[in-house]
């Protein structure tokens, strides 16, 4: 047994030293900095940081050359370095309503207030391979007019509220419980299923939300508005009695509205579904929007069709890609007292069929 065991050791630290060297690739090519992929693939640090639950682009992309581009283990890399951390307070809530937009859209209202801003997007660029940036550098960039929103914009669903066509928000003074205190338990309410989707996987939130919108969650949605960008970060300090703003993040935002046909109680309105995400990540704010509303069918009293995107603890239990991982993944490990036993179980019960 000692044996297996050393020898295992020295086979694990050959992996190690292997994996070293497939990650630097070939000697010859200069060696990819971490500021690279912070500045040149921000869609990728930003999901990482926003399913890693830390705001912190130089470690996502750290995590990200670490882990060879796997995004699900610089996720896991982030987390892991997370629970580290000590904590010392709680900042207070952000304030969207006052972002600096870099982006910010209404599939609503053509004309809603501030105006459209499309921002830096890839929905109206052709799908066409560009075959330039093989080159060694880039093409020329034209000049752009850059134009960023800092005024407060009314919200688009301000717009419905005043007219009463929008449920309101409930408005409670209770403080949200938090999952990286306490673990998730069921009946969860809406403060916690919004925490667990905001760190979710990205592709299964894409599919769930995708799911209700071909009729498996009863989702009609529009975008009443889409928002990415600056928001500053503020912290009460007890000495000094009031708060201060100690940083700025990038966020996307996401309001959908939804059809809501009303009840003998409610007059007819629309509901609404929110998201919200760290860095630039507008699918899965988007994604994330759409399953807050389906999974408040029993709180606007609608009925449940047994789809997936209803059932709260389907949703929330499978959603983190760290613990799908650790446990898809740990099948890899020895299991062969396990399997002995079930082979032993399989021969002894074909021998008494055979006799």
């Amino acid at each position: 047994m000692y044996v297996a065991v050393k020898g295992g050791e020295k086979a694990i630290d050959q992996a190690h030293a292997w994996l070293a060297e497939v990650r630097r690739g070939d000697q010859n090519t200069a060696v990819l900095d971490t500021a690279q992929i912070r500045d040149q693939l921000t869609l990728a640090c930003n999901r990482v940081m926003a399913e890693g639950s830390l705001y912190d682009p130089d470690l996502a992309a750290l995590a990200i050359k670490q882990a060879r581009g796997d995004l699900v283990e610089a996720i896991f890399l982030i987390r892991a370095y997370r629970t580290t951390l000590p904590r010392f307070g709680a900042s207070a809530p952000i304030d969207t309503g006052a972002m600096t937009c870099i982006r910010r859209i209404s599939a609503t209202f053509k004309d809603a207030p501030g105006g459209q801003l499309l921002g830096p997007t890839f929905d109206y660029t052709h799908r066409l391979l560009d075959f330039t940036l093989l080159a060694n550098g880039e093409a020329e960039l034209a000049e752009t007019e850059r134009q960023t929103l800092n005024e407060p914009l009314a919200r688009v669903s301000d717009i419905l509220g005043k007219d009463a066509l929008l449920q309101p928000e409930p408005s409670g003074n209770e403080e949200p419980g938090d999952l990286t205190r306490q673990p998730l338990a069921f009946p969860a309410d809406r403060a916690l299923r919004l925490q667990s989707l905001s760190r979710a996987d990205e592709g299964f939130a894409l599919c769930l939300a995708y799911s209700t919108q071909r009729g498996y969650g009863r989702n009609h949605p529009f975008i009443g508005e889409l928002r990415v960008g600056h928001v500053e970060v503020s912290m009460e300090i007890p000495e000094l009695g009031f708060s201060i703003v100690i940083g700025e993040i990038t966020v996307t935002e996401c309001e959908t509205v939804n059809q809501f046909v009303g009840s003998r109680k409610q007059p007819a309105q629309f509901t609404r579904g929110y998201g919200l995400t760290f860095g630039h990540t507008e699918r899965k704010a988007i994604a994330m929007a759409l399953l807050d509303r389906a999974l408040r069918w029993e709180e606007l009293g609608e009925d449940d069709t047994g789809a997936p995107a209803q059932d709260a603890e389907f949703v929330l239990s499978h959603a983190d890609n760290i613990q799908a991982t650790g446990f898809l993944e740990h099948i890899k490990l020895p299991h062969y007292v396990d399997f002995q036993s079930e082979l032993e179980l399989v021969r002894r019960l074909r021998a008494e069929a055979e006799q």
